[in-house]
């Protein structure tokens, strides 16, 4: 039995508890462990510092991150492919090389993919999860025109384009051809196309909401993207409804509007008090300047009343319902370094490595004000017998006035442990563990490269290091990024049904990507570490050297074109992708003539002076027949004149006799 069709009112409501119940909203766990993340990151104080005592906070968040990011930066950036379609087919062939090239355009060359790139993983670094936004963003573009003079039929041929809005218009009587009541036209026009591209935006992990049971971000019960935007924004967005201060409620929300974890992100620079009220658009006069938080929902309810949930898109604004529709995919995609089986969100490096800080914090506060007390000692000083002033002076040569010897004696301070080094030596340690990240990658052991460490020790030390690394890069490629580049694919494919021409591979091609397979296999590419890459190479050079060796001998388990491939394949180990730069494909160049014997030659030119010779008789011939063409021309004028004296004689003739007559 069917059900009724759900009201706006409802649909507002499951969607205000839903926003409460989701991970990632204000005051939850995943919130507060981001929040405090940010903390560390930031190196803020940890809140139980002591007034006249260090107060000292250690970066090994900050530093273990950003160590981490040019190793994922370099795998995933440091090629001209990021991405690669494979054929199904023979067929395929050409439309996969074509989706590959276009969709790394798309992602490098129509968007920030770089940036993109980077702040995507440092989210996921620091805050469990990373998130991108992609969609097919539709755009007007619009060119302010003026023509003058224009006739009637020119006129109305302008203005008839459904693309064409006139903007001012004048008409008026020709004044050279005023007789003939010649009309004219000056006119002014806002010419307007409609186009769309791929938009890939990055989602602070503070605006995204999901719901509490999710596993896979496909598959959620909710998922909400909330923003921040002005008045005049909201307006922009949704010229068909009619917005004002009234129908959105209190600007900012009630609900999110001073969340701890987007204020501890804008900390760092102060910059938090200029929002969630302190200062901010509220206070402006102009009332299209006052912020909201738009909700942009998507969520799985039966709205139809068929007893199917599907998936719908539903922006609100408090109460207030803006749009709403229903979509096939959830334009979000998520990655986590360190993911958890069954769980949406997973741990981020910083949850690995915050207790170290926090313990290096407090190891090196101690040693600090071990050191200070030994630099400028504690003193047991008689009361009433030494002048505190002069005692607290500290300056070179300073004199304390006393009244009685022995009024000031100094205090032994503690010498400094060993042990104190050898612990924050061992924290280093657990850190490099934990997160992948050694002083030998960093290139900051000293004893790294001595005479007595071989290289194979050294190649075996940062690949063991680096392993960490290359499994987040690999989780990335796996997770986040495969996902968004096949969005991608299917966003083009979808939507662009123009041909657009754009230069790839140092060409201008024509692309249409509607007329493309909706069947495809994408591959990430993912680069090695350092490690693996420089054995890489030693192994090619050496598997073409021996190649070259064999060909050399005479033996045919190698040709031309192995060694070709070894090459090309070394080329990419190498960093650089467009292999025909460098190398020539045998398989390209075409087939070189063979000589030709002594007999050979010989019968040759025997044939080029038959030729020859053929030639000029040919030549003969046809002056022979030039000349003769020539004569028959001549006799012809010449009867042609005779044929004419005899019409003129006849003439003559036959007029004297009439006049004899």
């Amino acid at each position: 039995m069917a059900k009724e069709k759900i009201t706006e009112e409802e649909l507002v409501t499951r969607i205000r508890g839903e926003i409460t119940d989701s991970l990632g909203y204000m005051g939850d766990t995943i919130s507060t462990q981001r929040e405090m993340a940010m903390k560390y990151y930031y190196g803020l104080p940890f809140g139980n510092e002591v007034d006249g005592r260090s107060q000292y906070v250690d970066s090994t968040v900050q530093d273990t991150i950003e160590w981490i990011k040019p190793s994922l930066m370099r795998v995933f950036a440091s090629g001209d492919e990021m991405v690669k379609f494979n054929p199904h087919g023979p067929e395929d062939v050409a439309m996969a090389e074509q989706a590959t090239d276009y969709v790394n355009y798309v992602f490098t060359k129509d968007n920030p993919g770089w940036e993109i790139l980077y702040s995507w993983f440092t989210d996921a670094l620091l805050s469990k999860n990373g998130i991108v936004k992609v969609w097919w963003n539709e755009y007007e573009d619009s060119q302010r025109e003026e023509y003058r003079g224009l006739d009637e039929m020119s006129f109305t041929a302008l203005v008839s384009d459904d693309d064409v809005e006139v903007v001012e218009h004048t008409e008026y009587q020709d004044a050279e051809y005023n007789e003939y009541n010649i009309t004219l036209h000056d006119v002014v026009i806002k010419r307007s196309s409609y186009n769309g591209k791929i938009k890939i935006e990055n989602v602070p992990p503070s605006e995204f909401l999901i719901s509490r049971e999710a596993k896979d971000l496909q598959e959620a019960r909710f998922v909400c993207h909330r923003v921040l935007k002005t008045l005049s924004e909201l307006r922009e967005m949704y010229p068909d409804e009619d917005i004002g201060p009234e129908d959105l409620g209190g600007s900012g929300d009630d609900m999110t509007s001073f969340s701890s974890e987007r204020l501890e992100r804008y900390q760092f620079d102060k910059s938090a008090q200029y929002w969630e009220g302190w200062g901010g658009g509220d206070d402006f006069n102009d009332e299209s300047l006052r912020t909201y938080w738009l909700y942009e929902s998507f969520l799985q309810t039966d709205y139809d009343g068929d007893g199917i949930a599907e998936l719908r898109k539903v922006c609100t604004v408090g109460s207030k319902v803006l749009a709403n529709e229903e979509i096939d995919k959830i334009p979000f995609v998520s990655i986590t370094p360190i993911k958890i089986p069954h769980k949406f969100f997973g741990l981020s490096i910083a949850d690995l490595v915050m207790d170290l800080q926090l313990m290096k914090s407090t190891l090196m506060r101690n040693l600090m004000d071990n050191m200070y007390n030994q630099n400028f000692g504690r003193y047991a000083v008689l009361e009433g017998q030494a002048n505190l002033d002069d005692l607290l002076t500290q300056r070179p040569g300073g004199v304390v006035r006393v009244k009685s010897p022995n009024a000031v004696t100094p205090l032994n301070t503690p010498a400094l442990e060993p042990y104190s080094f050898q612990m924050l030596e061992y924290l280093d340690g657990v850190r490099e563990s934990r997160a992948g990240v050694s002083r030998m990658s960093q290139g900051m052991n000293e004893n790294a490269l001595t005479s007595h460490t071989t290289a194979t020790a050294v190649n075996a030390v940062m690949t063991a290091a680096q392993s960490r690394v290359e499994l987040i890069a690999r989780n990335f490629a796996e997770t986040g990024v495969k996902d968004l580049m096949i969005t991608i694919y299917e966003l083009l494919l979808k939507n662009q049904d123009k041909e657009r021409v754009v230069k790839l591979r140092n060409e201008w091609i024509p692309v249409r990507p509607d007329v493309w397979n909706d069947k495809y296999d994408c591959t990430v590419s993912v680069a090695l570490g350092h490690g693996s890459k420089d054995q890489q190479m030693m192994h090619l050079s050496q598997m073409i050297q021996f190649a070259a060796e064999a060909m050399k001998g005479g033996l045919s388990i190698v040709n031309e074109q192995n060694i070709y491939n070894l090459g090309a394949a070394l080329v990419k180990a190498m960093g650089f992708q467009n292999v025909n730069d460098f190398l020539t494909d045998p398989s390209m160049v075409p087939p070189q003539q063979k000589e030709p014997t002594p007999k050979e030659q010989a019968d040759l030119m025997e044939v080029q002076v038959k030729k020859q010779e053929l030639e000029i008789k040919a030549a003969e011939v046809q002056i022979k027949a030039q000349k003769i063409q020539q004569e028959y021309q001549k006799l012809a004028v010449d009867s042609q004149l005779k044929v004419e004296e005899l019409n003129l004689e006849r003439e003559q003739n036959r007029a004297v006799a009439i006049g004899a007559t």
